[in-house]
């Protein structure tokens, strides 16, 4: 069975960070193994703590990981302070074989930061120039380009610029643009010249919480099990639009359904 590893922050409600990603590659078919981060006191409603895991742990972390459970792919999610971004980068750059999906994280759905403002810098000039893949929103291309971005034209430019800063691919995600039918993704992979647009109805009434966390995992659970990037791009696309239209209720609140395939228990 592939291995998968997610470097990412811990969700205590469970619908997002690591606790998503888990989730996701199970449903994926790939052994989730995961690096945290650092802890979160969350739920749907938003984020009321953050507390780091050190430096050094997370190294320990990655290599307790990598000596018995090598992973085919690896995501990166939260990274949240400076220390850990080196560390992280420091000992993936000694893994270049492994494919990684960067999911710039910055800012929680609820509008609680998740990186360190000093951090920011850091995250541009020491992981992206690892990755195989950035998958930014909306919010996130925007700090990471200076473009506003307002249409899907403008995802374009956005992943274009991207990809060819960091000379990766990029997957830039449209699924907060205003006035659009379709949720609207642009994919550009600098090394190929491959360009896609990903569409999916939008699915109206149901809270998006995790939704990032998710795809980025789906497409690390479809490189890991041998998918070229482009494949485990539209699969993820799929998955991610199955999970959405699937969200179940809980408690008060609406959470993805991470098994839509499945059949439900009787």
């Amino acid at each position: 069975m592939p291995v998968a590893l997610t470097i990412a922050g811990s969700d205590s409600g469970g619908g997002a960070g690591l606790q998503a990603d888990l989730k996701t590659f199970a449903a994926l078919r790939t052994h989730g193994t995961s690096v945290v981060t650092c802890l979160t006191a969350q739920n749907p409603a938003g984020v009321s703590g953050v507390q780091a895991v050190t430096p050094a742990m997370v190294r320990r972390q990655l290599e307790a990981v990598f000596s018995e459970l090598p992973p085919a792919a690896a995501k990166t999610g939260m990274l949240f302070s400076a220390g850990i971004i080196r560390e992280v980068a420091r000992f993936l750059r000694r893994q270049p074989k492994v494919s990684l999906v960067v999911d710039p994280v910055m800012v929680a759905t609820s509008g609680a930061r998740l990186l360190e403002t000093a951090a920011a810098r850091l995250l541009r000039e020491e992981v992206l120039p690892l990755a195989t893949l950035i998958t930014p929103n909306l919010d996130e291309a925007e700090a990471l380009t200076g473009l506003a971005l307002r249409e899907p034209e403008d995802l374009r430019a956005a992943a274009r610029l991207l990809a060819e800063r960091y000379r990766c691919a990029a997957l830039v995600k449209g699924g907060h643009l205003t006035g659009c039918v379709q949720a609207v993704d642009v994919f550009h992979d600098a090394r190929s010249g491959v360009e896609l647009l990903l569409s999916a109805p939008y699915v109206r009434g149901v809270s998006t919480h995790g939704t990032g966390c998710t795809y980025s995992a789906a497409i690390t659970a479809g490189l890991a099990r041998g998918l070229g990037l482009e494949g485990a791009v539209r699969e993820a696309k799929v998955y991610i639009s199955k999970a959405i239209a699937g969200s179940r209720r809980i408690g008060r609140h609406s959470a993805l359904n991470w098994f839509p395939d499945q059949r439900p228990l009787t």
